[in-house]
This record gives C-alpha cells, sequence and structure tokens, in this order.
C-alpha cells in the first residue's frame, strides 16, 4: 500500500537533542523549562525571546484555583515574552495557563507548545493569518485543560492548527507518523494497493479511488487494478475518510487478511483464481486479501517498441515514477541507466497522479536530467525573500528526447520536476493541467513521537511562474475522449505478463501523443 501522506513536499528533522529541548517530568516542587526559541530581526535591531515553564508551587496554585479559575489544578504553565527595543527598554508578559490532572492530556499540553513554538518560528505566514499567535496558545491551552483523553487534546490542537488557514499545516499522531515514515522508507506489510488521493486535504477522493497495484501483490493477483473504485474497507465505507486512516486498515501483519469492495469500474468479466471473492447487489466486488511483506518502488520502467514516420524501429524508454520517496532518485538513476544500456532513444517520464514528496528527491531526479547550472525552482521564504535553488555543474545521465506526461493529481514535487524540465527546455509537457500546489512544508518529530507539518515557503518555477492554485498547463493535452478509449483498449489487453503490459502503455493515449511529440523531435534531428 503506498504511503498515503506523500502528498507532502517535506524537509524531515527532529527537534535537536540539546538540554533545553528535552522535555522531563520532575517531581514537585521544582521548574520544567520548555524549548527556548531565540529570533534575530535584520541588523539585529530587535531580538525576540519566548521561554515557557512549568511550576509546581502548591501555594500560588491553590491561591489560583480560589480565585483565579474556580477549579482545582495541579499545575500551571508560565508563558512569557521578553522584548528588547533599539533603545534597550524591554517589555515582559507572563500569563498562566492551567494544566490537566489527567497525565495523557498533560502530555499532550506539552505537545501543544512544542508545535505552537515552532510555527512561531518557521510559518511561512508571519501574521499567521492576522492573528495573535501567542493569544492563540493561551486560548487553546485553556480549552485543553477540562479534558480527559489525548484524542481529544490532539483535537485542540488540530483546531488550533487550522485557524492558520493553511490546509498543508497540521499535526499527525505518532501511528500516523510511522505510516509517513513506512511510505518514505520504502517497506510495508499490506496488500500492495496504490489509492489516488486528493492532494489538498490528504482525503480520498470523493468521486471516485483510482487504484493501481504493486506487480505481484495480493492486490494485483486479485484482478485489482487502475481504474477500480475503492468502496469499503473490513465492511468500513471510506467516503471522505483521511488516507492515512484507510492506510492503517490496509496494512497489517504479513499472514492476516482484509477484506475490501470494490467497483469495477472497467467492467471486468472475471477475477483471478485462489481469491476468495463475490459480487454483490451493487455490483461490487467484495475480495479477502492476505497481507504480506512488499518492498516498495516508486519507479517502473519499460520499453516501448516505436515505428518512426520513416519505417524505422526505434526504442522509446517509459519510466513511471509514482512518488518521491528516500529511494525515488537512485531508483530512477538504475532505471536510465538500464533503459540506455538497452539502447533507447528517447524517454517518456509519467509523473501522473503523484502527489509528490520529498523535495529532495524532486530536485534529484531533475538534475539527472540537466547539464550546468541551471536554475531548478525559486523558494520565497516568509520576509518575502527569493532564493534560487541552481545546480552546480551538472551533467546529465543522458541527453535523448524527453516528454512529461501530467494530469491533475500530478502535485507538489511532481510540478517541481516538471517546471524545472519544462522551463529550461529540456522536456515537452504532454497531459492535463497539474494540482497546483506551491508550498512547501516541514516536518519535524515531536517528544510524543507526533509530527507536525509546516508550511514554511512557497515556490515558483525557474521561469518565474507561480504554480500555487493554478497549476502548469502542459503544451500538449490529451483530450477525455482519447482517454476512454484508451482505457477501454487498456482493459482488453489487461494481462501480468510483460507484452501485454507494453500493449497496455501503447493503448495509452497520453503516450501516443507523446511519441507524436517525440516523432517531431526526431525529425527536427534535436533533443528538446
Amino acid at each position: 500500500m503506498k504511503n498515503l501522506c506523500l502528498n507532502f513536499d517535506c524537509n524531515k528533522h527532529s527537534i535537536p537533542s540539546k538540554p533545553n529541548s528535552v522535555f522531563l517530568v520532575p517531581p514537585p516542587p521544582c521548574r520544567l523549562w520548555f524549548p527556548t526559541w531565540n529570533r534575530n530581526k535584520v541588523n539585529n535591531q530587535k531580538t525576540r525571546k519566548l521561554s515557557v515553564s512549568v511550576s509546581l508551587k502548591e501555594q500560588w496554585l491553590e491561591s489560583a484555583a480560589k480565585h483565579a479559575f474556580g477549579f482545582g489544578v495541579s499545575a500551571t504553565f508560565f508563558f512569557s515574552i521578553f522584548c528588547d527595543s533599539p533603545s534597550a527598554l524591554a517589555e515582559s508578559l507572563t500569563v498562566a495557563f492551567p494544566v490537566s490532572r489527567a497525565p495523557e492530556v498533560n502530555a499532550v499540553q506539552r505537545t501543544l507548545v512544542e508545535a505552537w513554538g515552532l510555527i512561531r518560528e518557521t510559518f511561512v505566514d508571519p501574521t499567521y493569518n492576522h492573528q495573535d499567535w501567542d493569544l492563540k496558545l493561551q486560548q487553546t491551552m485553556v480549552e485543553m485543560f477540562p479534558l480527559n483523553s489525548a484524542d481529544a487534546a490532539y483535537t485542540k490542537i488540530r483546531g488550533m492548527l487550522s485557524t492558520l488557514g493553511d490546509p498543508f499545516t497540521r499535526i499527525i499522531s505518532p501511528k500516523e507518523y510511522q505510516g509517513f515514515r513506512i511510505g518514505s522508507d520504502g517497506n510495508l506489510q499490506g496488500v500492495g494497493l496504490f489509492i489516488n488521493i486528493e492532494p489538498r486535504t490528504g482525503h480520498l477522493l470523493k468521486s471516485q479511488v483510482v487504484l493501481s497495484c504493486i506487480e505481484g501483490s495480493p492486490a494485483a493477483r486479485a484482478g485489482i487494478h487502475q481504474g477500480d473504485e475503492l468502496v469499503e474497507i473490513n465492511g468500513e465505507r471510506l467516503d471522505g475518510l483521511v488516507s492515512e486512516a484507510a492506510a492503517q486498515r490496509l496494512r497489517g501483519n504479513a499472514g492476516t487478511t482484509v477484506t475490501v469492495k470494490v467497483k469495477d469500474m472497467m467492467k471486468k468479466s472475471s477475477i483471478r483464481e485462489l481469491i476468495q471473492f463475490r459480487i454483490d447487489s451493487s455490483m461490487c466486488l467484495k475480495v479477502k486479501l492476505p497481507r504480506e511483506n512488499i518492498k516498495l518502488s516508486p519507479i517502473s520502467s519499460a520499453i516501448i517498441p516505436h515505428r518512426l514516420p520513416t519505417g524505422q524501429f526505434t526504442k522509446t524508454g517509459y519510466v513511471k515514477l509514482s512518488a518521491f520517496s528516500q529511494t525515488a532518485a537512485e531508483d530512477m538513476k538504475n532505471a536510465i541507466q538500464e533503459l540506455e544500456n538497452q539502447g533507447v532513444h528517447s524517454y517518456i517520464l509519467d509523473l501522473r497522479n503523484n502527489p509528490g514528496g520529498l523535495v529532495k528527491a524532486g530536485l534529484d531526479v531533475a538534475q539527472m536530467w540537466l547539464d550546468g547550472d541551471e536554475t531548478l525552482v525559486n523558494t520565497i521564504d516568509r520576509n518575502g525573500n527569493m532564493l534560487p535553488i541552481t545546480m552546480v555543474d551538472g551533467h546529465a545521465i543522458t541527453h535523448d528526447p524527453l516528454v512529461v506526461i501530467v494530469n491533475e493529481g500530478s502535485a507538489s514535487a511532481s510540478e517541481i520536476l516538471a517546471g524545472a524540465l519544462h522551463d529550461n527546455g529540456r522536456a515537452i509537457l504532454v497531459g492535463h493541467k497539474t494540482f497546483g500546489k506551491g508550498k512547501i512544508q516541514s516536518v519535524t518529530e515531536l517528544h510524543d513521537g507526533s509530527a507536525l507539518f509546516v508550511t514554511v515557503a512557497k515556490y515558483l518555477s525557474p521561469a518565474l511562474h507561480d504554480i500555487d492554485q493554478v497549476g502548469i498547463t502542459p503544451d500538449i493535452q490529451c483530450t477525455t475522449e482519447m482517454l476512454n478509449s484508451a482505457m477501454e483498449a487498456s482493459a482488453k489487453n489487461n494481462n501480468s505478463n510483460k507484452k501485454n503490459s507494453v500493449s497496455s502503455l501503447e493503448a495509452d493515449s497520453c503516450i501516443m501523443v507523446a511519441e507524436h511529440e517525440l516523432d517531431m523531435e526526431e525529425s527536427k534531428g534535436t533533443a528538446s
């Protein structure tokens, strides 16, 4: 099962393990200091320092309980801000926060402060969506006090983050973060399904969940493939379900089973043997799939034999990149080198339904196709400063003509890669307008094992095109009629062997358009 959180372009890091960043639970009476963040303004004109502490002084707490809050508390957060002005005058503000008696809620309160601080220092919008971010911490801490469960407390953190107006800035639970790491590392135990999600929200697409399968996986052996709609997992419907929740239901220990209900969009008349299944009254296929150890690779490749208008036969190297995981760049390099060794004369890079992933992986892949000191992407930080990311004396693996195929499911790192290759004149774009996600997130593992995704920058293509909520329009578009015709032809040719796999590719209308563009490049005698 493909990790479903990879629709975020992320730079992964953990909180530094310095003494002032370690959370300890002290015996009373003592003080627990939380991390301190320092921000130095331009020309050192202003320094802003934040410190948060926990005090367990019973006398003060008793007074606070009787006169300030009207309820018993066992501890209190102190929130202090010190501002040093150029005139050396200092202002300070101290606010007391109630700390929950419930240990699990108290732990989430510490996570709240941790997440709040990271947002305060790194979020791309320094106005925090035009609100007082310090006051927002106070309000959320007070709202969290009467809660009795960690789940409810996490909901308050999510509510605080939602006020930023950025759907990509979010917190995920420790279990969800483990799923994110599985997708990045490339190993899991599951059934081998890739689920197409909505990149902006991370939810499953409401109209149709498009599936593809890892070759040889339980899902592939059951006859499930791209174009089918996943309806239920173990009897639970998936309407609007968060993507990682669906992933968790499909994953599990090798040797166990999971039952999925699939709507057969291709109207297939048969299903593979040795799999328990039945078709219900809604014409949905219910399949019981065994879970297995699965090695994920975001790359699949093939050679498409092709006849030029001159009658000469040639070979086109086809590479499908489904996600930008930690292994994506190395797998791409190996795929290109293998195709080069087999004598291909041109390439098709398929980024359709690739929701993104790690920024570095996208940049590394771009450099395999480019020479020199080309700009790959332009980033814009929270202060509006633009920083071009450029190659240094790059050397492409191949200079053969290249066409990149994209669609509305191509987002984030896919758009960075497509923009880099297109704007630098290396590739022709074919397909449909891309999703339009022009923001970059960092992901930080917090002290309790949860993770915080924070939008830290915006980006523009090398030609300074703004992609966010706009997308990239390809040079050549594929029509809906062409795509439907190709899907029908693909269904007729569907088989697990290599020959029919190539036939399916040849019947894909966008690939046919890509080959036509490569023919034109060949006739010009130049590489794009």
